[in-house]
């Protein structure tokens, strides 16, 4: 793995720190003692508070408890860990909300950050510890009901509520936000690191909190493009991702709600849905258009806000027995980029049960190292514009350059297309260097050839023969996007992104090419009509 530009150095290296942001495999964390009883422990309102976390660390906190709670009341009770480098007024508009209906919220700045102690695990064993101590802090200092426990939080209070469910049987809910389920699927996949996301967390992160030695060092590393340690790495990532406990969430029967945006630059909507397949108890899984945490922003605010509300209607069914229709409802919720229209479905699968083949028929040389033009946008920027005025990036199907891209077009789909779920690549690659990273594009392309970015997704490989051709399998962002009457879907394929790390050697040269005994496409899943 040749080492990237040296302008990836250190803050790129902390900013990894944060999209490592996840939780970790550990043995069930012992919490620490709870803090002493009040004397009113049913006074409604809200209250800042210390609790003691793992090994003795201060986590800041906040507890809103229902208004006039009668003696000897117990009530729902949701804890929510905040996400990375936000403090912990983060959930006060929700806390407020919800305690008015009737639930006890506690919410805790994450160790390592801002006032909390400690340093950045990136939901390690003591973050999963800590979950546990705030819980019990909850029942032994509020009107709180043991058998009504529930967690839930954005991004990384996401992936610590689905962590802390598999080692903590007593959290019988979990509503997960633009969350993450694989790690190393979030900012490895295909084997190339997420650059943007990169700096962006792991500035954040220095700039609120302590990162752990640890982190520094796995940073480093990942960042470094250190591939001897490419193996600690991915161990260390799988350690940290709720899909390693998944059997563990499943014996506990957990409900889990999973939330996210298309757009998520941070934890790409496929690691969810392959996660969401593979649970067994109560389970919902919703994907509207935006970026990391967009989906949820204005309902931190305090403003409507339909994920917040599927969020409630999740705890009011499971926590309070609410026969809201919840468990009735089919449980895949999609909405498209497109029309703004929401879909509803009975399984992941069926999101996109028919399918369009893209034959990549021709064979295409690129050179490396050139960005053609072709590429996935500025993270949270061109997402968020995608989110409120559907203007997804461009790019001219006729001026990009066929030096340093290849291009594939389908016919012209007459009735449109719904394009709905994982679109997949395969072709065939003839590297001229042992090591490269490609990026594969789908577009819209209108009839002026102008294409709107559909998905997108990198690849990278070492130790390949240089000359000797190899079978590639990637699977691009899932997406659900709209392709109006008469457009065409081009495939694009180019060796640079601004978004990601490349690996291309001075002087590269890659072919794409289709043997007739293994013929290269993209499959495209649609929306059944």
């Amino acid at each position: 793995m040749r080492r990237p530009r040296p302008a990836l150095t250190t803050t790129a290296a902390c900013a990894l720190t944060a999209a490592l942001a996840v939780g970790t495999l550990s043995a069930p964390a012992q919490a620490a003692p709870a803090d002493p009883v009040p004397a009113d422990t049913t006074a409604g309102g809200l209250r800042f508070v210390d609790i003691t976390g793992a090994d003795g660390t201060v986590l800041k906190a906040n507890v809103v408890t229902p208004a006039r709670a009668a003696a000897g009341d117990r009530h729902p009770v949701i804890v929510l860990p905040t996400s990375w480098a936000v403090p912990q007024v983060e959930y006060l508009a929700q806390a407020t909300q919800l305690a008015d209906s009737g639930y006890v919220v506690v919410s805790y700045n994450s160790r390592g950050f801002w006032q909390s102690g400690g340093e950045i695990e990136v939901a390690g064993p003591p973050d999963i510890a800590d979950a546990s101590a705030v819980v019990d802090w909850a029942l032994a200092n509020t009107p709180a009901d043991p058998e009504r426990v529930g967690m839930a939080g954005v991004s990384y209070g996401a992936g610590i509520s689905l962590l802390a469910a598999a080692h903590d049987p007593r959290i019988k809910t979990v509503a997960a936000l633009s969350g993450w389920a694989d790690l190393i699927d979030s900012i490895y996949s295909g084997r190339t690191q997420h650059l943007q996301a990169a700096l962006l967390l792991g500035g954040s992160g220095l700039l609120t909190g302590r990162p752990s030695a640890e982190l520094k060092q796995i940073l480093g590393d990942f960042l470094g493009s250190k591939l001897d340690k490419e193996q600690e790495m991915i161990d260390w990532g799988k350690k940290r991702s709720p899909a390693t406990h998944l059997d563990a969430l499943n014996a506990n029967g957990t409900a889990v709600m999973l939330g996210n945006a298309w757009g998520d630059s941070l934890f790409p909507p496929n690691q969810y849905a392959d996660f969401y397949e593979k649970l067994t108890g109560p389970k919902r899984l919703e994907f509207r258009p935006g970026d990391h945490a967009t989906s949820e922003a204005t309902g931190l605010l305090g403003l409507p806000n339909d994920t917040w509300t599927s969020a409630r209607r999740w705890f009011d069914h499971h926590l309070k027995g609410e026969d809201n229709g919840v468990d009735g409802e089919l449980p895949v919720r999609v909405k498209s980029r497109s029309t703004g229209a929401y879909e509803s479905y009975p399984d992941w699968k069926s999101v996109g049960a028919d399918s369009r083949k893209i034959d990549l028929a021709s064979t295409h040389t690129i050179r490396a190292n050139v960005d053609s033009g072709a590429n996935g946008g500025i993270i949270f920027l061109t997402n968020i514009l995608d989110q409120l005025i559907r203007t997804p990036p461009m790019a001219s199907m006729p001026l990009l350059p066929r030096r340093y891209a290849a291009v594939w077009q389908s016919e012209r789909y007459t009735g449109g297309a719904a394009v709905r779920g994982t679109p997949e690549l395969h072709t065939t690659v003839t590297p001229t260097k042992s090591s490269g990273t490609f990026v594969a594009y789908l577009y819209d392309v209108g009839p002026l050839g102008v294409g709107k970015l559909v998905t997108h997704a990198p690849y990278t490989f070492h130790d390949r023969e240089p000359g000797r051709p190899f079978a590639v399998d990637l699977e691009l962002y899932s997406t659900a996007y709209d392709v109006p009457a008469g457009h065409r879907l081009a495939v694009v394929v180019d060796t640079v992104d601004p978004l990601y790390i490349e690996h291309n050697p001075s002087g590269a040269q890659l072919t794409f090419s289709s043997p007739a005994d293994d013929p290269g496409h993209v499959s495209v899943p649609v929306r059944e009509k």
